[in-house]
């Protein structure tokens, strides 16, 4: 792992860093090259592995981070045909077989029981509506992954944030921004649009297309490469924007909190949605699997939160859809799909959304507009 070869702060608590983000705001704005990554000693030290290595970053440091990520959007107006999205093909991050013996670290429980995924009737429904598609396009070609509106805690009703997995955003150490990114919440709301038929803008994003402004991904995914313990934080957030004056969560009628430090003991049972591409799915129709138990473990770094497992036959494409569970006789999200089996499609895994990811969250929706 590459190490920053400043002097490490470490008098810093986690509570300290909230309380400074609470009470300082500072802009950050997209003014470097689109796509490019400082190299990883340039960042403020080397990527947290722990609540304690976490808990030394300051307020300037994760501004430091945002900004040397240099995140920068441009979408040309018209440049996501209905067409072009319907071609769009997954983003896959790392494929992973339960099955196959277990190499150095790895930890998980046994495979769960495969749950058949299905779709969601039509029209979608409120709880349902906040879950779309995220499109892009990488150095390979266009992309396609999901992702969900959540809550903003400083705009209640009036969010415009999206959380989705990091490898939906980044390529990773390396790497850089994908670029194009547009979310389209509730595709194919009404059932109207049909793979290898003509489709209207209508008929594909009924509350429009909403262009990525800003986003944050895990500092560990943004300094590490190759698969395994960095699938562990497979989380990003955007900021969006449309062309009317409504927000987001206006516009599709609701948003999702996220549950952070959720107990593992209290996740009995989880739904996860998404917006499969590969074969059987074609990417038109919302679908979801509902666990039949609660979720598994799975753990690449016994040091960092072990991911949620769940049987869902969702493919590629569902990458980055919300996992909820009832909290208080309402939908939380607590994790977003990161990876999973293919050939066939049996189960997925998400990160499990613990502190590492709280304080990015904090410091994404106080700070960076």
């Amino acid at each position: 792992m590459p190490r920053n070869t400043g002097r490490r702060r470490r008098t810093a608590t986690a509570a300290a860093l909230l309380g400074a983000l609470a009470l300082t705001a500072t802009a950050c704005g997209p003014d470097a090259a689109p796509g490019v990554s400082e190299p990883p000693s340039a960042l403020p030290r080397t990527a947290p592995t722990s609540l304690g290595d976490l808990s030394g970053w300051k307020l300037e440091d994760w501004t430091r981070f945002t900004a040397d990520s240099a995140f920068r959007n441009d979408v040309a107006p018209g440049f996501w045909t209905t067409s072009r999205m319907d071609a769009s093909r997954a983003r896959l991050a790392q494929e992973y077989s339960l099955a196959a013996p277990a190499k150095g670290d790895v930890q998980r429980d046994a495979p769960p029981a495969a749950v058949r995924a299905a779709p969601q009737p039509h029209p979608y429904d409120p709880a349902s509506a906040v879950v779309g598609r995220l499109f892009a396009t990488t150095p390979k070609g266009d992309t396609a992954c999901s992702a969900t509106v959540v809550s903003d805690p400083l705009n209640p009703g009036r969010s415009n944030l999206v959380y989705t997995a990091a490898h939906c955003l980044h390529e990773g150490k390396g790497g850089g921004w994908l670029r194009n990114l547009v979310f389209v919440p509730a595709f194919n709301r009404d059932g109207q649009a049909a793979h290898g038929k003509p489709y209207t803008e209508q008929q594909a994003a009924p509350y429009g297309r909403w262009t990525a402004v800003r986003a944050l991904v895990s500092p560990t995914w943004l300094q590490e490469g190759g698969a395994g313990a960095h699938d562990q934080y497979d989380y990003g957030i955007l900021r969006v924007r449309g062309e009317g004056g409504a927000s987001l969560e206006e516009a599709v009628g609701g948003s999702v909190p996220v549950w952070f430090n959720a107990p593992r003991e209290q996740i009995t049972s989880a739904v996860a949605y998404g917006f499969p591409v590969e074969r059987p799915f074609d990417g038109l129709e919302l679908q979801r699997c509902d666990s039949a138990a609660a979720p598994g473990r799975l753990s690449f770094d016994r040091t960092r939160p072990p991911m949620y497992v769940i049987g869902c036959t969702m493919t590629g494409g569902a990458d980055g859809g919300g996992w909820f569970v009832t909290r208080d006789g309402k939908p939380n999200l607590v994790s977003v799909g990161s990876l999973g089996n293919r050939n066939p499609s049996s189960y997925l895994a998400g990160p499990s959304l613990q502190e590492q990811a709280k304080q990015a969250f904090d410091y994404f929706t106080k700070n960076v507009r």
